[in-house]
This record gives structure tokens, sequence and C-alpha cells, in this order.
């Protein structure tokens, strides 16, 4: 008798789960856990970011991928075999955490001088930004000043006409 109740009381529990969003379903149950996650996929996809802008700078890298760049070559002469690039990042890894302060201070000179650069690099940017945003601000007044001048001559035009029509 009791088995009964539980397989009733079961089967009920999954009518209800079967009603419910996908979103507050089980996560224990794959397919519905998948479809979840397939969902907010397409959903993130279809939003539009922010467009970037080409000429602003790219950030520098740390001095890990300061070490990497030079650590991808050597791996590459020592193992022309392998052509995976996870095989070179897990080597690289490896070896920039057994690495002392003092073998990683090099690379860490680099990156700083980088990000100096970088950070030269976004104040001339920024400062290009303003002043193109401040043209385009007078611009657009100029042109709407420009229209309506063109408005007021228009209306004067059409008003000294309707006096010589009276006359």
């Amino acid at each position: 008798m009791k088995a009964a109740r539980s397989r009733a009381a079961a089967t009920r529990k999954d009518s209800k789960e079967a009603k419910q969003p996908a979103e507050n379903k089980i996560v224990g149950k794959r397919k519905v856990a998948s479809r979840a996650d397939k969902i907010d996929q397409k959903r993130s996809k279809n939003v539009t970011s922010a467009k970037k802008d080409p000429n602003k700078p790219k950030r520098p890298a740390t001095a890990f991928f300061v070490f990497l760049e030079e650590f991808r070559t050597i791996y590459k002469q020592e193992h022309p075999k392998v052509k995976a690039v996870s095989a070179v990042g897990k080597a690289g890894g490896e070896k920039w955490k057994s690495m002392s302060n003092e073998e990683k201070a090099p690379y860490k000179a680099k990156a700083a001088k980088r990000k100096l650069e970088y950070e030269k690099l976004m104040a001339d940017y920024n400062k290009k930004q303003e002043t193109t945003d401040d043209e385009e601000e007078a611009d657009s007044e100029s042109s709407k000043s420009q229209a309506n001048d063109k408005d007021d001559e228009e209306s004067e035009k059409d008003e000294e006409d309707e006096d010589e029509d009276d006359d």
C-alpha cells in the first residue's frame, strides 16, 4: 500500500514539474538544465552590445602573457611535434608557477612599461574623443541654427508676399 502511495506522489510531482517553466525546474535533470541553458544563450546572442571603437588602444599584456610570448618560441623549438595551443599554455602555466619572484621580475618590469605606454595612449584617445564629441555638438547646434535661419528667411518672404497681396 505504501509503495502505491509513493508512486502516485512521484507522478504528481513529475506532472507539476512538467507544467513549470524550464528555469524553475529541478536542475538535477539534464535535459531540463540543458534546454534552459540553450534558451539563455539564444537570448544573450540577440542582445547587441555597444560597438567597439577600432581606434581605441588595446589593453597591455600582463607579466604572465609577456612571459608566455617568449616561452612559446622556446617550447615550439624544443617540442616541434606538439601543435596544441592548450599544451603550450599548460606548460607555460606550470613553468610560471615554479618561477621565483626574482625570475618573474623582468617580465613584470616589461608589463609595467607596457601599461605606462597604454595609459598615455588612452589619455590621448580620451582627449580626442572629447574634442570630437564637442565638435559634433557644435556642428549639430550650428546646423540647427542654420536650419532655423532658413526657416526665418522663408517666413519673412511669405509675410512680405502677403503684405504685397493685401495692397
